[in-house]
């Protein structure tokens, strides 16, 4: 199989990239549907590109998708997980009531 890395650094692919983005809000569609807002950082392509490359830039075939959802749709890809979000420390501060002034 041919490698897409091309396909996907192309200018025509960031402009309809973009465009697609924008139609959906920057929001996961997959989860619009289920009534969740999530911002979407992937294009995804519905007939994959593989199967039919002359809908590679068919904004029809095109919808916004979270990285979560990408994953459960290409389980080959990420084996059906979402991608490991680096876990943030919380410092957390404990308020204690001051007595003199109570």
């Amino acid at each position: 199989m041919k490698s897409a890395k091309p396909f996907y650094q192309s200018r025509a692919w960031q402009r309809c990239r973009a465009a697609v983005l924008a139609r959906d809000n920057h929001l996961c569609q997959v989860c619009l549907k289920k009534g969740r807002l999530t911002p979407a950082n992937t294009v995804h392509h519905i007939e994959h590109l593989t199967d039919n490359p002359s809908r590679a830039l068919d904004e029809s075939n095109l919808i916004s998708i979270c990285a979560t959802c990408h994953n459960k749709l290409h389980p080959e890809k990420g084996q059906g997980k979402p991608k490991q979000q680096r876990k943030r420390k919380a410092r957390v501060i404990r308020s204690v009531a001051n007595e003199e002034r109570a």
